[in-house]
């Protein structure tokens, strides 16, 4: 079983749909980040978009709240075993069966950046966790997505070595065996360094982009998040991995902030 490991909520208090029947909205103004070139805008110009009932996802109703104190237990959710269908994980992870498919387009879309930076996909996704029944740190009267299955927390990438033969489009130096990792290589400005700076702040990018792929997206940004970035399906909508991510998000007038 795969643990999550130290992956604490330090932002606003999470709304909670027992709490709220209000829609889940999120501003336009919240695109901060540019899309992919293939990936069109989930929400029309200037609107806003109703995630929920855009892109429901079976976890929505089951409620979050728990008892302050005492032992945590989590809802049953149908659990399986994902070793990666188009990018491996260094080890396999335990998640809800509906976030497996979250996984796959979360792949995809490394593979295809990582194609556009380096010439290449890298061969393992690196993790920190993912199932782990657990309460929110933060907010002890909240279970964490992880103890739904519902979450994971990526540190980085493993790129292993491969020939020109297998790579023609990759520059030498990238053929090596290398690693991209978030504590190392976010803010990195210079040589190689800053070529995984920007394949991490472009995957952020098209990852933030994707209204039909994770609601909630934490990174350096977030306090304690500075090697991971927590994506999961919670039912409401916080971006924080760029500074400036939570104002934008706190625009919202639906409270839409949360782990």
């Amino acid at each position: 079983m795969a643990l999550a490991a130290g992956c604490a909520f330090h932002g606003p208090r999470p709304p909670s749909p027992a709490e709220s029947g209000d829609p889940v909205t999120l501003p336009a103004a919240a695109l901060k980040h540019a899309a992919a070139p293939d990936l069109e805008p989930a929400h029309p110009e200037g609107g806003e978009v109703d995630l929920v009932a855009m892109y429901p996802y079976p976890l929505d109703d089951i409620p979050r709240i728990i008892p302050p104190v005492g032992r945590v237990h989590c809802p049953e959710v149908e659990l399986v075993t994902y070793r990666g269908d188009i990018i491996r994980y260094h080890k396999p992870v335990t998640v809800y069966v509906g976030f497996r498919d979250k996984l796959r387009l979360f792949e995809q879309i490394v593979r295809d950046t990582a194609i556009e930076v380096y010439g290449r996909p890298p061969s393992r996704i690196h993790h920190l966790g993912s199932y782990y029944c657990r309460r929110i740190r933060a907010w002890p009267t909240y279970i964490s997505e992880h103890g739904l299955g519902n979450a994971i927390d990526v540190a980085g990438f493993d790129f292993d070595w491969v020939s020109a033969k297998q790579a023609p489009d990759t520059p030498r130096k990238f053929r090596r065996a290398f690693q991209v990792r978030l504590d190392k290589h976010w803010d990195a400005t210079s040589g190689t360094g800053a070529v995984h700076a920007r394949f991490l702040h472009l995957l952020a990018e098209r990852v933030i982009a994707r209204y039909d792929l994770f609601r909630v997206m934490l990174g350096p940004a977030e306090d304690g998040h500075d090697n991971h970035f927590h994506f999961d399906v919670a039912p409401w909508r916080s971006v924080n991995i760029f500074e400036g991510d939570e104002e934008l998000d706190a625009e919202s007038d639906d409270g839409i902030l949360g782990p």
